[in-house]
């Protein structure tokens, strides 16, 4: 490989959430971190020496993007996915998770139903509850190893009339699921019979595996761009999220419209400089560098799932399709979630994501994130092994 992904970055005194803020977070200062989805590798080289040569101009005023900008996104969506969006659909914002709430806020009225499948990103129960919408929750169905969709009961909830948006999670975090076309097909038939908008959060979909792919649900069927939402954006794929720059694509003209109202009443105008020389280097330049750190990710997880085959008796790894976070099922331990928490975080000394931040459906589980060197999510594992497994 081009990529050194075995190497050690310190990232300890560099004012990161992810490392330097265990002793506010309750952590031991020892912990080795595996939670929140910040890879530990340097992104791609054309990203960084783009950055820097913007960083040497020395000013860093007002900026907004170009057609070269559209070009770079719509290429890689084209190339990688072969789903060709329109330039007026895009509208940029600082993040998925402000996208999300930017759609509850504009395209509902308070005490409307939005429905989610738990378990699922925390954020997605947050920006409904604290927009004052009603939280209307289809769990996905655990079966034989594997998550589903519940269909009749989404049918359910969309034919009582109370449900008026959707949030989509494509891939699934953290259950790890691509769906595939037929799941998608059926799902947004049920949402155009029933006038939901769907707005789908694809933020993983460059992280596919074993042969699957991912599908952009507008790209589908031209009838699902009246009332399909897409949200994307580099952070994941190239651990970009600190640079604050998403790309939603809305072909409906009077979402659009509702949307970027919400946007100005807010307050919010032009995106992070940083984030959009980033993005378009990214888009551009860097498929060399994520297919290399796709195949040494695919690696870890293979390394994880072999490790606690062999070595944690009792700890079930659900099978990823497609992210690098893996969801790991503690139930059969006998523990409580506190008692999990407790034991993994504090004697292990190993910071995971407890699974009840995705809801109840996730007692008794742990979200890990695998885009790290391997050496350390072998040390990590060595510690949950020498605690729980005893």
């Amino acid at each position: 490989m081009k990529y050194n992904f075995d190497q050690i970055i310190d990232r300890h005194n560099t004012d990161c959430l992810k490392y330097d803020f265990a002793k506010e977070w309750g952590y031991p200062g020892d912990v080795l971190s595996l939670w929140v989805a910040d890879m530990d590798f340097p992104t791609a080289a054309p990203v960084i020496e783009a950055l820097k040569a913007q960083a040497e101009k020395g000013i860093y005023g007002y900026s907004d993007s170009k057609e070269d900008y559209f070009q770079a996104v719509s290429g890689w969506y084209e190339r990688r996915f072969g789903w060709k969006p329109e330039k007026e659909w895009l509208v940029k914002t600082p993040g998925v998770v402000f996208a999300l709430a930017m759609c509850v806020r504009s395209f509902t009225q308070p005490g409307d139903g939005v429905l989610i499948q738990r378990p699922v990103y925390g954020p997605f129960t947050s920006v409904v509850t604290d927009n004052g919408r009603k939280l209307v929750n289809c769990p996905l169905v655990l079966e034989q190893g594997k998550y589903r969709m519940d269909f009749a009961g989404l049918e359910k909830a969309f034919a009582s009339g109370e449900v008026k948006l959707m949030l989509l999670c494509s891939p699934h975090n953290p259950v790890g699921r691509v769906w595939d076309e037929e799941e998608l097909r059926r799902l947004e038939e049920l949402a155009l019979a029933h006038h939901v908008i769907v707005v789908s959060d694809e933020i993983h979909s460059d992280f596919v595996w074993d042969g699957k792919k991912h599908h952009v649900l507008m790209g589908l069927d031209p009838a699902y761009q009246e009332n399909v939402v897409v949200c994307t954006a580099p952070s994941k794929t190239f651990n970009l999220a600190g640079l604050q720059c998403s790309n939603i694509f809305i072909a409906n003209e009077t979402l659009r419209k509702q949307f970027n109202r919400e946007m100005a009443g807010v307050g919010y105008g032009l995106l992070n400089a940083a984030g959009l020389t980033a993005c378009k280097a990214a888009y551009q330049y860097g498929e060399e560098w994520l297919d290399q750190l796709k195949a040494y990710i695919r690696g870890n997880i293979a390394f994880l799932e072999d490790y606690c085959a062999a070595h944690m008796p009792g700890v079930c790894v659900i099978h990823p399709e497609g992210t690098y976070l893996v969801w790991m099922d503690f139930r059969a331990l006998g523990l409580s979630q506190k008692e999990l928490d407790q034991r993994i975080g504090q004697s292990a000394g190993v910071w995971l994501d407890t699974g009840t931040m995705f809801g109840n459906e996730g007692e008794g589980f742990q979200r890990v994130n695998t885009a790290c060197p391997r050496s350390i999510l072998e040390q990590a594992l060595e510690r949950l092994r020498s605690e729980l497994c005893k």
